[in-house]
């Protein structure tokens, strides 16, 4: 086991850079820390976390490669996610003026539920993910690393994200933080729509310009 140390590692190392990379992970997670109660700011991290072990899954089995390999597929992939980065952006926008945390009016609380399925649909739907972990698996680590041993690298990377936005999200739901952003709050709430929707629009351009998927690792999984 020791000797699959230098690898991890550099998995870790390249992860970290990845995950704290702006995109739409981040951009969601900031719009709950802010919009939501912490419990569902939570509940969305772990949505993200969990979001992780699709990709890793698909890596492992290889249908990655084949998401990788046919334009096809990986066009469906990028529209998908820009349509459900849309639909995102589109609640972002309809923010209202009077302050950014709204958990005491009725009707503005997501369920449990909802708060962990946004963060699992925007970190699976991300095309970018799946590219960052096709190359991952198929670049970085060796094909002679044992199944089980990639396996332990996908749930420590699972681990990681979700305790990333944990932290994000711990933060951002400070009364401190909340109060320094609350007087401009739904312009924040309108600006995270607009990176959502540049996302989803550079999603779309991607798939029109017939851009191919590319091979090797990359830090601009933009979770």
């Amino acid at each position: 086991m020791n000797s699959y140390w230098p690898e991890f590692l550099t998995v870790a190392l390249v992860h970290l850079l990845a995950v704290a990379s702006p995109g739409p992970d981040f951009a969601v997670m900031l719009r709950q820390a802010l919009c939501q109660s912490r419990k569902n700011a939570l509940l969305t991290a772990a949505g993200i976390g969990a979001g992780i072990l699709v990709h890793v899954s698909y890596s492992l089995l290889g249908i990655g490669l084949i998401i990788q390999q046919s334009i096809l597929l990986f066009t469906i992939l990028k529209i998908a996610g820009a349509l459900y980065l849309t639909w995102i952006a589109i609640q972002c926008l309809k923010a209202r003026a009077g302050g950014i945390y709204v958990e005491t009016e009725p009707g503005t609380l997501q369920s449990g539920f909802a708060a962990l399925r946004l963060g699992f649909l925007t970190n699976a739907l991300n095309p970018k993910a799946t590219l960052f972990f096709v190359s991952l698996f198929s670049v970085v680590i060796s094909p002679g690393t044992p199944v089980a041993v990639q396996a332990g690298y996908g749930v420590y990377m699972a681990l990681a994200t979700g305790l990333w936005f944990t932290l994000v999200a711990v933060f951002f739901t400070l009364p401190s933080v909340r109060k320094g952003f609350n007087r401009f709050g739904h312009w924040m709430d309108r600006l995270m729509g607009g990176v959502l929707l540049l996302l989803a629009g550079q999603l779309l351009l991607s798939t029109v310009s017939g851009a191919e998927p590319q091979s090797g690792p990359s830090t601009g999984m933009g979770q």
